[in-house]
């Protein structure tokens, strides 16, 4: 700490961006600052609540790059979290993308939901609340406007042409100037034009009427009362049609809350609500977080920005080159109001949830830190093995990260060197291949490695670790008892069992990750032996390659459906008269066994 203290008062007092590092190495935290050494200097100094105290105690080292601006710290910070992804900066990252409608830019357009905006000449209209709300949306243009439903051009018409929903391009031509008309229609319509049709379909509806054809006119009536049903079930509503977002935010006891309003069109269709903790300034924490509300098309940028009156408009305009305003009064300051007040009661609503959650996850590393006696194992790796009697050999590795899981980094694993039920054996090799390629890859390393077993188990792994590679990482053993339940945990050279009270967190937390690695190593046995046991019966029949055994496992599924097959149904998989007919027979042969 002494020689941190020292590198501080070499930080110049200018703008710019600054990495917190573990005792690894990693990055840890990316923040950014106008004064960088006040900034730095803060972290050090003074009282600090629980979590940031958390972050402190694993800073070893730092470095700081200098900008010529705030606004160009604010492009570098953003740019940094992105390449390195720091463990505590990944809480700010809002991981939500919305759902959008997309017509397509295809010869037959269709209208779809998606969750990804693409630049591939399409159009696009959102975003929209939830899929809920979009698919909604859907199904009423679907009623209304008959583009093209299915992906791929059937070879005849489908249900959706004899229900008016579909012209039947596959069968019937539909030329480029009807789909341009009906194109148009859809995008009138999304562009807030729903009124102005839903009032020409009520016209109609009336001369249908008026005409006696009834059928025709109830038709009309039930798009009109579909139009007002999705369409005009709003919260509010601007003069205006301009798309804009809407931000406001809270912050307390070290948690910052922002609330976005999504308003298009002038409606006010539904809002986006984020939590995490701070480690800086609030309002560069705010600055920090609509940096990445917009990364990479996450969420696509709006026409105006409206802000709270904490935030500085000129700044955020070149950050994000929109225009963002913090209007002065009337019905859009009113709009900042509501959303600056949702985020001060949703802030206020989750401190007990939050609570609760700390004491399962990271509070519970913690204790679990202390028990094992070793430094507070942020990471934690698992591994299971799984066969039946020695076939197919299969092993998982399961990561948490502060007590919750880390899913990107599972791994599964074949066994390769081993042959027969041997579970030491099958431990060391995965541990060999786990670490070697984090070490070859620099990539980090965890806290803890827990094993699925008792003493032979630790030892083999750390036999590995250490031996081989040269690693001091703690490793721990969960035996389970006669039931199949979580009984001991057991650490050290020799082994020795860890005292834990089985009704406590970091026992609680075990068990989950010790289900979790059992749950991934026993799926990813039972697909490797379904297609074992698939391939095996395929392996002598002459003209069955790889390719074919893989399209007959896609078309089957399993043993059991290929046995039930007609020689027709397998034909139908891609494979010639001949071998199917072989295929067949040999199928037969194996029913009589």
């Amino acid at each position: 700490m002494e020689s941190l203290k020292e590198k501080i008062s070499l930080v110049p007092a200018q703008p710019g961006c600054y990495l917190m590092k573990n005792k690894h190495g990693t990055i840890i935290y990316v923040g950014k600052a106008k004064v960088l050494r006040n900034r730095v200097r803060s972290y050090f100094s003074g009282s600090h609540d629980m979590k940031t105290q958390r972050l402190v105690s694993e800073i070893r080292d730092f470095e700081y790059i200098v900008t010529s601006s705030n606004v160009e710290a604010l492009v570098l910070e953003q740019n940094l979290i992105k390449k390195y992804e720091p463990r505590y900066n990944v809480l700010l990252k809002d991981d939500k993308h919305y759902p959008y409608l997309k017509v397509t830019n295809e010869e037959h357009p269709r209208l779809i939901t998606t969750r990804k905006v693409k630049k591939d000449g399409a159009k696009y209209f959102g975003p929209y609340p939830n899929a809920f709300a979009a698919n909604e949306t859907k199904k009423l243009l679907d009623r209304i406007y008959p583009l093209r439903k299915c992906r791929t051009l059937p070879d005849r018409v489908c249900l959706y042409y004899h229900i008016g929903q579909c012209m039947a391009p596959c069968e019937f031509e539909v030329s480029q100037e009807k789909n341009k008309e009906i194109v148009s229609q859809v995008v009138r319509f999304l562009n807030g034009g729903h009124k102005e049709i839903k009032d020409e379909l009520f016209k109609k509806m009336h001369e249908a009427s008026e005409e006696l054809n009834f059928e025709r006119a109830k038709e009309l009536r039930d798009q009109v009362q579909h139009i007002e049903a999705v369409m005009e079930k709003q919260k509010m509503a601007l003069t205006d049609l301009v798309d804009r977002d809407v931000f406001g935010f809270a912050y307390d006891k070290g948690w910052m809350c922002i609330q976005v309003f999504f308003v298009r069109q002038g409606k006010l269709i539904e809002r986006d609500v984020s939590m995490f903790p701070m480690y800086q300034d609030p309002e560069d924490d705010f600055y920090t977080f609509i940096g990445q509300f917009y990364d990479d098309d996450q969420h696509k940028k709006p026409k105006e920005i409206f802000l709270p009156e904490e935030a500085d408009e000129a700044l955020v305009s070149e950050f994000l080159d929109v225009k963002a305003l913090k209007p002065k009064k009337g019905q859009k300051k009113e709009l900042v109001k509501l959303a600056v007040k949702n985020a001060s009661i949703a802030l206020k609503e989750k401190f007990d949830l939050i609570d609760r959650d700390e004491k399962k996850t990271i509070v519970a590393v913690e204790e679990l830190g202390k028990a094992l006696h070793i430094d507070t194992p942020h990471r934690i790796e698992a591994f299971d093995n799984s066969n039946i009697q020695g076939v197919d050999p299969v092993s998982a590795m399961v990561s948490f990260l502060d007590g919750k899981p880390d899913k990107k980094s599972y791994r599964k694993y074949k066994i390769r060197s081993v042959e027969g039920p041997d579970d030491y054996d099958s431990m060391r090799e995965v541990v060999r291949r786990r670490y070697f390629r984090l070490l070859k890859d620099e990539q980090p390393l965890p806290d803890l490695i827990v094993i699925d077993g008792g003493k032979g188990q630790i030892s083999a792994a750390q036999g590995v670790l250490e031996d081989e590679l040269g690693l001091a990482i703690p490793v721990c053993g969960l035996v389970k008892d006669e039931k199949h339940r979580t009984s001991q945990l057991m650490i050290g050279d020799p082994p020795r069992v860890v005292p834990l009270k089985k009704t406590s967190q970091e026992f609680y937390l075990l068990q989950r990750i010790q289900d979790e690695v059992h749950r991934f190593a026993i799926s990813f046995h039972r697909n490797v032996r379904k297609k074992t046991m698939f391939t095996s019966i395929l392996d002598d029949i002459e003209g069955i390659g790889e390719k074919r055994k893989k399209a007959l496992l896609k078309h089957f599924g399993s043993v059991k459906r290929l046995k039930e097959a007609s020689v027709d149904e397998i034909r139908g998989a891609g494979v010639p008269a001949a071998v199917a007919e072989k295929l067949k027979e040999k199928l037969e042969a194996e029913k009589e066994k």
